[in-house]
């Protein structure tokens, strides 16, 4: 029993089955591709939104260095990424990579893990999206009606429609291809890179020295422990880190981690890129020292040109050109944020339907979702089907309190990947490798730590949240994939006995 658990897929098989004519998808990427997909999905929610938040809650003019450590983190992780995505160019990203080293089972959790992660992350975009959308359309003068805002009531039904007709709209364009889905992404993080320089050149002239005063403010008491709202730390130890001071820097660090989220997507894309021995390394890494640099520019000239304690949470670049009598600057602003937030959806329904059709192919899930189109050789039933989950999630739901739960399901994932590292290079060493991850086993276990102590620093609320989901998930895999994942099959086959029905396996 707990053999068949942890038996793993081999990467030979797994890159044979890419081959498959039903389940083989379009190679059409090349690295250029590769960072702007990963550009285009990192600058978004995090950049525009939650700058305002963590310096005026957590970390003060400080911001940009929380921004730093999240980015060094995330560096740690991205070197791991880069080697198991150019070794297995295998759609899945993490979930593949563990298959191949940890197990079936541990795959399973990471990839019910990626499918929360990524579609929690899109629908909370997506109302994102429509919020910016409906300020510029007051500000021309038209006004959706409450019940199509998604807002409260009187009848007591609200459904945001624009959050909803982004995500089916994206799932058309991820349905038609890869190739469409480069070039417009392309065209928006264009669009999105240049209102990012706007930002950082015009603002410049605006900073004023006495708002960077003091650059590190002092410590606040910390949360009441047991409240589950404070970090788990502090219910593990009686101790939380402060807000402000050092220590408000490491929490901060952990709320921006979700605007780094992203160019572990790229590593879904493996399997549809050309040469992706050679161009998956360049993608992961170019667009996370891209986004670093922009991250930790924008944060500094937003706190120097109004006083961190003042800084608004909701729309925290915009707000600030307002204040100091710009409000051109903040049109554009927003205006680019909305249009940002647009490659910012697609590119997590693009990672979430390929993790699913990875699953799928592999009959953790119903093979029924591995077919591909036979035109446009992209996995078009996981996406329509997903694609219309998650529209009517982003219509129905408010999402603003979730964005934890998605940071704490990709670092869980980073943990993995870091471990499956070690253990692939001792279990293979014999595998080809375009891309080695430097100093292994030291900056894997370094990629491990780092990502617990963000883990540690997300509320309590949290971890039970996450807790939950997997339950969930640990469920579907013994009354499902454990004995119709394609591993199983072939063991059953080999030891003589019967195959079982197809359950939902029919074309």
């Amino acid at each position: 029993m707990s053999s068949a658990l942890f038996r793993t897929k081999n990467v030979e098989q797994s890159i044979q089955d890419t081959e498959e004519p039903e389940h083989s998808l379009r190679k059409s990427l090349s690295a250029l591709d590769l960072t702007v997909f990963g550009v285009g999905v990192i600058i978004g929610t995090g950049i525009f939104v939650l700058t305002g938040q963590v310096a005026k809650n957590n970390a003060g003019p400080a911001v940009s260095l929380a921004f730093v450590v999240a980015g060094v983190v995330c560096a740690l992780a991205a070197l791991c990424y880069a080697e198991f995505a150019s070794t297995v160019p295998v759609a899945g990203s993490a979930y593949t990579f563990s298959y191949a080293s940890l197990g079936e089972l541990p795959a399973w959790i990471i990839g019910w893990d990626l499918v929360l992660e990524f579609a929690l992350g899109t629908a909370v975009v997506a109302v994102g999206w429509s919020g910016y959308i409906r300020s510029l359309l007051d500000n021309a003068g038209w006004h959706l009606p409450d019940y199509l805002a998604g807002r409260d009531t009187a009848s007591g039904f609200g459904f945001d429609i624009l959050a909803a007709a982004l995500v089916l709209v994206l799932t058309g364009i991820l349905v038609l291809g890869m190739k469409l889905s480069a070039r417009i992404t392309s065209l928006v993080v264009a669009i999105k890179v240049i209102v990012v320089l706007i930002v950082i050149i015009a603002g410049a002239f605006f900073i004023r020295s006495a708002n960077y005063s003091p650059f590190i403010p002092p410590s606040r008491p910390a949360t009441a422990a047991g409240n589950l709202k404070a970090p788990l730390i502090q219910l593990m130890f009686g101790w939380a880190p402060a807000n402000f001071g050092v220590m408000g820097i490491f929490t901060a660090a952990s709320v921006v981690f979700f605007a780094f989220i992203g160019f572990d997507i790229v590593a879904t894309a493996a399997e549809e890129t050309r040469n992706p021995q050679r161009d998956m390394p360049r993608g992961i890494l170019g667009s996370l020292v891209i986004c670093t640099v922009l991250y930790v520019a924008v944060s500094l000239v937003v706190v120097g040109m109004e006083k961190y304690s003042r800084l608004s949470v909701e729309a925290p670049l915009a707000d600030a050109f307002k204040a100091i009598g710009h409000p051109w600057y903040a049109g554009v602003i927003s205006f680019g944020a909305a249009v940002g937030l647009t490659t910012v959806c697609m590119i997590l329904l693009l990672g979430q339907t390929r993790v699913f059709f990875a699953m799928s192919r592999d009959g953790l899930l119903p093979r029924f979702f591995s077919r591909v189109h036979p035109r446009f050789r992209t996995p078009h039933r996981p996406t329509v089907l997903l694609g219309a989950v998650i529209a009517i999630v982003a219509g129905f739901t408010s999402l603003s309190e979730l964005a934890e739960l998605v940071n704490i399901g990709t670092l869980f994932a980073f943990v993995v990947v870091a471990i499956s590292v070690i253990i692939l290079r001792r279990t293979r060493p014999d595998l080809p490798r375009a891309f080695r991850t430097p100093f292994v086993p030291v900056l894997p276990i370094l990629s491990v730590c780092a990502s617990l102590w963000l883990m540690v620093n997300l509320p309590a609320e949290t971890w039970l949240r996450f807790a939950i989901w997997m339950v969930i998930g640990f469920a579907v895999y013994f009354f499902y994939g454990r004995t119709h994942s394609q591993l199983a099959v072939g063991a059953r086959a080999a030891a003589g006995e019967a195959p079982r029905p197809p359950a939902g396996n029919a074309p």
